[in-house]
């Protein structure tokens, strides 16, 4: 809520402060809530529910609206990005064939508020920016395959600190107002190509047989 009151003013940088706080947070609940057996202490409530509810909310929602209402999508074009992320995402979240074995995603999990960020911090040209927002939306319906970095175990001791750099880099961006000479740019751009991509890696290498992911 927070960060949708601030994306109503056109506060751009807090509110994706505000989305960088609730990324945090999605990433220690699950962890925690295994730690602690909720499904056993707490069985009356469907925690994975509560988590896309949330999910849907701060993924995809307010960075759709974030992306339209910013005008770096003019006209047609936001009104495209605003229907492909809001429609394709929620069917995508009700998909039971989500989660791989690893779990991992098939398909690109509807991380909306990852990338309209870093489109924020890099102001690429606006069919670059539609060309980005309708590939992944096609990519959430394919069988490429997108790492959790806490959950997936292979890779996990890279994955694991690229992520939490991405989130700095995430912080450092909005904080300064995503200025365009911010180093935090770059370090946005290497850890997204780097989780964006290594897990069509992983399919393409996968584990030997009898060796440890």
């Amino acid at each position: 809520m927070l960060a949708m009151l601030a994306a109503v003013e056109g506060e751009w940088s807090m509110m994706f402060l505000w989305l960088v706080g609730a990324l945090i947070v999605d990433g220690v609940d699950g962890p925690l809530a295994r730690r602690y057996n909720v499904k056993k202490n707490w069985p009356t409530y469907d925690g994975v529910l509560l988590d896309l509810i949330i999910d849907y909310l701060t993924y995809v929602f307010i960075p759709a609206f974030a992306l339209f209402h910013s005008g770096l999508l003019p006209g047609w074009t936001g009104w495209i990005a605003i229907i492909v992320i809001t429609y394709a995402s929620v069917i995508y979240f009700v998909d039971t064939r989500m989660k791989t074995k690893d779990c991992s995603f098939a398909g690109f999990p509807a991380c909306w508020n990852m990338v309209v960020l870093v489109l924020f911090a890099a102001q690429p040209n606006f069919w670059v920016t539609l060309a980005v927002v309708v590939l992944l939306a096609g990519a959430m319906f394919t069988n490429l395959r997108f790492i959790h970095p806490v959950r997936t175990a292979r890779w996990r001791a890279l994955s694991l600190p690229v992520a939490i750099a991405w989130t700095g880099f995430a912080a450092w961006a909005a904080w300064v107002d995503f200025h365009p000479a911010s180093w935090a740019h770059w370090g946005l751009v290497a850890t997204s190509s780097y989780l964006l991509g290594v897990g069509i890696v992983q399919q393409l290498m996968p584990p030997r047989e009898g060796t440890a992911a």
